[in-house]
């Protein structure tokens, strides 16, 4: 028995019935190597041999009684990996479309929370006789290092080099047993609330100082702009996806002396304007958008959330691509020296202080209520960069030919865009419902369209320079050889 983290726990008790609090990864994969046809029970036999790289997936979440701690991990005594995983045959002609259609489908309904919380769902029928598998998985089971990590694991082909651990169900706790656990809890934290409140004060003091000191100042909470983005959830999810080359983004990256996650925010940015300017309500500020920060670094995690948030504009009111990457870097090292002096673990700190009855009590209350249609949000939109796997992946005749992932929406939060990084590529998908996004393919294209004015306003910046410095060296005078 394990308890949740804070962080972990205030994932479960974000979810109401239009907030649907579970991460989907879109893994396609060309089986043409395999030697026989993958059925079903062939699957379920492959994932079983790799299930003990993959822990996480046994452990089934236990609510404390009366909510009077977080609640707890528990590998399931009843695991059943069949009831885990479904067969589905997409639409044809099997494109990009017929995917998305059925992936925002299979993202529209809730993990149960009488069994671990993720399902996987396989879909055939793909063009080009190719199939893909999407793994929906609660945000409070994973983060985007954590998941990362997951994936990679399973795929290590030799076993000595994958992190392992064999199934070792227990019994479900008992009340008791849950009453005692939430009292270690919360004896645990009080003993910790003087040291946390003299590590907040200093935190927030030197914050304060960061903040007056620095040329930009980074955006505070609720002082977005409203748009069609930012309205109460209905249950329904809407996806869509596409794929950029990273050499071109890195060469942006490299020309203007920013950073890779800069350039993903720029093209959010972009396409951003773009769309928003074709509905006829492009804000004159900024959209702000809440971009999760990894914290632990150093250690690899295998399940878990370790992450911050900052909150940063996207350059939505900068019509010049070049200008627009030039204020978001200077928005995030603002932002960042911000964070670094309040500390990046208070936030997981304060997380784990989130009453149990209050906060999911609020969350429900802010949905059933729809007061998101009313006033201005926190943030815009989540916008999330993470590192995926470098090295192409490869198990018993399968090849991943291409990985999407999404994190949730939230009320008056109606739009993710998560990119995750593939070999050569960088898999951007877009999350919304049908009051937030009715037409996510018309944001692809524009973020499509925000590369393409960014990567031509990069190419003219590098050939303008160039030009100006081959004009200054024919202004320069020629040495004599007696003067050289």
């Amino acid at each position: 028995m394990e308890e949740l983290t804070g962080l972990d726990a205030r994932f479960v008790y974000s979810e109401t019935p239009t907030a649907h609090m579970h991460t989907l990864k879109v893994a396609v994969i060309d089986l043409s190597g395999r030697s026989e046809a993958l059925t079903p029970s062939r699957f379920i036999e492959l994932m079983e041999t790799r299930l003990d790289r993959l822990p996480a997936l046994r452990r089934r979440m236990v609510q404390i009684p009366h909510r009077l701690g977080h609640p707890v991990w528990v590998e399931d005594p009843e695991f059943d990996l069949s009831r885990h995983v479904r067969w589905r045959v997409v639409a044809r002609p099997g494109g990009d479309r017929e995917l998305a259609a059925l992936v925002s489908e299979i993202a529209s309904t809730q993990l149960p929370r009488s069994q671990p919380l993720w399902d996987l769902t396989v879909i055939e029928g793909l063009a080009g006789g190719l199939t893909a598998f999407v793994v929906k998985l609660h945000h409070s089971m994973a983060d985007g290092g954590a998941a990362v990590a997951m994936l990679e694991n399973a795929f290590v082909i030799d076993d000595a080099d994958a992190y392992s651990r064999p199934p070792a169900p227990e019994p479900l706790p008992t009340p008791r047993e849950l009453y005692r656990q939430a009292a270690r809890s919360r004896k645990r934290r009080l003993a910790g609330l003087p040291r946390f409140a003299s590590q907040t004060a200093a935190g927030l003091t030197a914050a304060g100082r960061a903040r007056h000191t620095s040329a930009v100042t980074p955006p505070v909470p609720f002082s977005s702009p409203r748009t069609s983005l930012n309205v109460s959830l209905d249950r329904g999810r809407t996806f869509a996806m596409t794929a950029l080359p990273i050499r071109e983004l890195q060469r942006i990256k490299r020309s203007t002396q920013t950073t890779f996650n800069d350039v993903f925010l720029a093209v959010c940015g972009g396409g951003l304007r773009r769309y928003l300017d074709r509905r006829g309500e492009l804000p004159t500020s900024s959209l702000i958008a809440g971009v999760p920060l990894a914290t632990h670094l150093q250690e690899r995690h295998f399940s878990g959330n370790h992450v911050d948030n900052l909150m940063l504009p996207v350059g939505s009111d900068v019509a010049d691509p070049v200008e627009r990457l030039r204020v978001i870097h200077e928005a995030v090292q603002a932002a960042r020296r911000v964070r670094e002096a309040l500390g990046t673990e208070l936030f997981e700190y304060r997380a784990g202080l989130t009453p149990p009855h209050l906060y999911p009590l609020g969350i429900r209350l802010w949905a059933r209520t729809r007061l998101a249609n009313l006033t201005r949000p926190p943030i815009n939109l989540v916008a999330s960069n993470v590192a995926g796997p470098r090295r192409p992946l490869g198990l018993d005749g399968g090849v991943l030919t291409a990985l999407y992932s999404v994190g949730p929406i939230l009320e008056g939060i109606g739009l993710n865009i998560t990119a995750w990084s593939y070999v050569d590529r960088l898999y951007v998908s877009v999350l919304g419902c049908p009051a937030s996004l009715p037409e996510p393919w018309v944001l692809i294209d524009d973020l499509e369209s925000g590369f393409d004015e960014l990567q031509t306003a990069t190419e003219a910046m590098i050939a303008e320079q160039a030009s100006r410095a081959a004009r200054r060296t024919d202004r320069e005078p020629s040495l004599s050889g007696d003067e050289a």
